[in-house]
């Protein structure tokens, strides 16, 4: 913990985690996981292995870009997406926010009808059963997205950005229950570490560097959680509440 009671946080206040891309094939015949959208965070992507694409849809357009191991992307809010996996796709999530993409800023790309209020679409995104119990839902929840996705890009292709306006409403009435998390999250999070690091510019210049007697050494010796079933696959999660 910081002198202040805080949690140390990552560098940059991010979040981390190992993601084992799902490889169950979709009705559509691709191999993936499920399409979704973060409204206040940023998200990149580290490929440790394997190879695939990342196929995404944002006021811009859809396009479709190939990972393998070594490649790195990143998305604004807004951009919807969906990962596909060629064969053995590992990636280092990279998110924004101490991990919050992960945490409750994700809204899934479902039909309209289940899209309609905050209980709605929860009845419709809840995972049930434990362990392996869980991909049968987890599963059925990637299909019901793609069932919405694939109606965007239809729209978008015939109406252009203004197509995705009555999703980005709904993701935004879905949401806003959360946001008072959410902006914790950031305070305790980036905005501190941003902070702290105006502080340390300031201190320098006056000659002084004061906060070089607090540093210390933080490890995250192995994930918290392993498996766990997520939107775009299996993850690794890595809390760094827990690190030494």
């Amino acid at each position: 913990m910081c002198e202040d009671g805080t949690a140390a946080a990552l560098p940059g206040g991010i979040g981390i985690s190992r993601l084992t891309v799902y490889d169950l094939e979709a009705p559509d015949g691709l191999v993936g996981g499920t399409p979704h959208v973060h409204l206040a965070c940023s998200e990149g992507y580290y490929v440790i292995a394997g190879s695939g694409a990342v196929q995404t849809l944002n006021p811009k357009g859809f396009t479709e870009t190939p990972l393998r191991a070594g490649t790195v992307v990143w998305f604004d809010p807004g951009t919807i997406h969906r990962l596909i996996n060629g064969g053995e796709l590992e990636i280092l999530t990279l998110m924004s926010n101490s991990g919050l993409p992960e945490a409750g800023d994700a809204v899934l790309t479902l039909p309209p009808e289940h899209l309609t209020d905050r209980e709605t679409y929860l009845r419709a995104t809840t995972l049930t059963g434990e362990g392996e119990a869980r991909t049968p839902s987890a599963m059925a929840r990637r299909d019901l997205a793609l069932e919405g996705f694939a109606v965007l890009r239809d729209a978008f292709a015939a109406d252009g950005p203004s197509a995705l306006d009555a999703f980005y409403a709904s993701a935004v009435r879905i949401v806003q229950p959360q946001l008072a998390d959410w902006r914790r999250r950031w305070e305790e999070g980036a905005r501190r570490l941003a902070d702290e690091t105006g502080a340390a510019l300031e201190a320098l210049e006056a000659g002084q560097a004061p906060h070089l007697l607090n540093a210390e050494l933080h490890e995250l010796p192995a994930p918290t959680e392993f498996g766990r079933h997520g939107m775009c696959g299996r993850l690794d999660v890595y809390d760094v509440n827990e690190r030494r």
